[in-house]
């Protein structure tokens, strides 16, 4: 069966908005309404975040999001119940994004026969090591049609670019920079060295482009390079009690989109 994420970058080539959210923040009932509204308002593809408390990769915006959803209740339990049917309404790809030890303590081959009965198309668990999900993990992904997201950065050696496009299936979740995940980056500090020297080594996955892509400006920089780009604290950044989920879904998107 093909996967929802191949059929969108066949579909697509160019200008894919891939936006990340928290589940259960800002409030733990939300994560249905917040999908379905990216939806709604024309997102490729939603990257779904399971909270952690101790999110290490994550910037302080992702962290007070993941703390307010553990508070709220939020847990991969409590997701997948939530996402049980989420396949009667919506139909774009679904990426589960988080650290490997909530899903190892639900159970790895659980959580991906659960991830495939739901729906999910993917995960993106960046403290996974390629060898150790190779050789423990990926006979469960393969068999539950859920492609593993690998990541790449400025530091990444060309042999293990190799390595992982070799191993990758859907696309590659290509970092900008160094640092830890946040809005906030200007245009000008993105490396283009790197964004070209990948563009040259004609992988056979598509990219996209994540961290720091905080409005028009760095999102249509970062497609330049890539097949588009993935937003998350921005995005999680623009919800406010005064406005409801709907209108502030199709706000930010609106901002983010690149003018036809």
């Amino acid at each position: 069966m093909n996967n929802r994420i191949n059929q969108l970058f066949e579909r697509k080539k160019e200008n894919i908005l891939s936006v990340y959210f928290t589940a259960g923040f800002p409030n733990l009932n939300d994560t249905v309404e917040i999908i379905q509204q990216l939806e709604k308002n024309g997102v490729d593809l939603i990257e779904i975040g399971m909270p952690f408390s101790d999110p290490t990769a994550d910037g302080p915006t992702i962290q007070r999001t993941s703390e307010v959803a553990l508070k709220n209740g939020m847990s991969i339990k409590v997701l997948f119940d939530q996402l049980k049917t989420i396949r009667q309404s919506v139909s774009i790809p679904l990426v589960l994004m988080g650290y490997l030890n909530p899903v190892y303590q639900y159970g790895v081959e659980k959580f991906c026969q659960k991830c495939n009965e739901i729906g999910i198309d993917g995960t993106i668990l960046p403290d996974l090591p390629l060898d150790e999900f190779e050789a423990e993990y990926k006979t469960f992904f393969e068999q539950n049609n859920l492609h593993n997201i690998l990541l790449i950065t400025p530091q990444t050696s060309e042999a293990r670019i190799r390595q992982i496009d070799d191993a990758s299936e859907g696309f590659i979740y290509m970092v900008s920079s160094s640092s830890t995940t946040g809005a906030g980056k200007k245009v000008e500090d993105f490396h283009a060295d790197y964004f070209e020297r990948i563009q040259n080594m004609n992988l056979k996955n598509p990219r996209l482009i994540g961290f720091g892509i905080s409005d028009n400006a760095t999102f249509t920089n970062a497609c330049k390079y890539a097949s588009g780009a993935i937003i998350g604290s921005a995005f999680v950044s623009s919800f406010s009690e005064e406005v409801e989920i709907a209108d502030s879904v199709a706000q930010f998107v609106k901002t983010m989109r690149i003018p036809n």
